[in-house]
């Protein structure tokens, strides 16, 4: 199976290619430069291995939460290259990839939200892949949802941001924290794959971003 994933919901821009259980990916921190970069990334990693959009059994992309432009410019992109190539598309979560690229078995995902606030989600490692113990959120960092008893690895950009308040609010939860951890289309290739083989794909027009804030930006007064 040949996969292509890609992700722009952070300020790292991200594509990934799966084929048959082995993955290549590049990545550059971007700033806000996604939508010039990422085609040109895309093209680049498909010629370094001899492939095509119109050879690839399906595309995937990081669908949220995460940056409102970003995941604009991921759903477009994606749907674009799907619609001209009739390719199935899956939507990956990013705090999910999160948890996959930790390498831990019980993973509390928190992704700086900006305003004060983080996204989270909290997820375990089972046979069949993983449960969600929390789903993706937007809350303040001491209304973090709480975690079921035992260990917990803790990672993600709202670590490094409001790191002594989450530590406080997960006291005696927290074995680890990996504040570097952030969503990567290596780790979307992945989850996405095992999508792909269980049937559960869309097509192109119903790949759409998950939005889990509607305001973007604090009013002069706010600041």
């Amino acid at each position: 199976m040949n996969i292509l994933a890609l992700d722009t919901s952070t300020e790292y821009c991200s594509v990934a290619y799966w084929r048959d259980g082995e993955v290549d990916a590049r990545e550059i921190l971007a700033g806000q430069r996604h939508s010039q970069l990422l085609l040109p990334m895309v093209d680049e990693l498909l010629r370094h291995h001899g492939a095509t959009v119109r050879r690839l059994d399906g595309v995937a992309y990081g669908h949220g939460p995460g940056s409102f432009t970003g995941l604009r410019i991921a759903c477009g992109v994606i749907q674009g290259l799907a619609l001209g190539a009739a390719l199935p598309v899956v939507g990956v979560g990013t705090l999910a990839s999160m948890a996959e690229g930790s390498g831990q078995g019980r993973v509390v995902c928190c992704l700086d939200a900006r305003m004060g606030e983080i996204y989270h989600a909290a997820y375990a490692r089972t046979d069949s892949g993983w449960q969600t113990v929390r789903p993706p959120a937007l809350c303040a960092p001491g209304e973090a949802p709480p975690l079921p008893d035992g260990s917990w690895t803790g990672c993600g950009s709202g670590f490094a941001v409001h790191g002594p308040v989450l530590q406080q609010r997960y006291a005696g939860r927290l074995s680890a924290i990996m504040p570097e951890i952030f969503p990567h289309a290596r780790h979307m290739a992945r989850l996405a794959a095992r999508e792909f083989e269980a049937g559960r794909s869309v097509a192109p027009e119903q790949a759409l971003p998950l939005y889990l804030r509607d305001k973007v930006a604090l009013k002069t007064g706010e600041r």
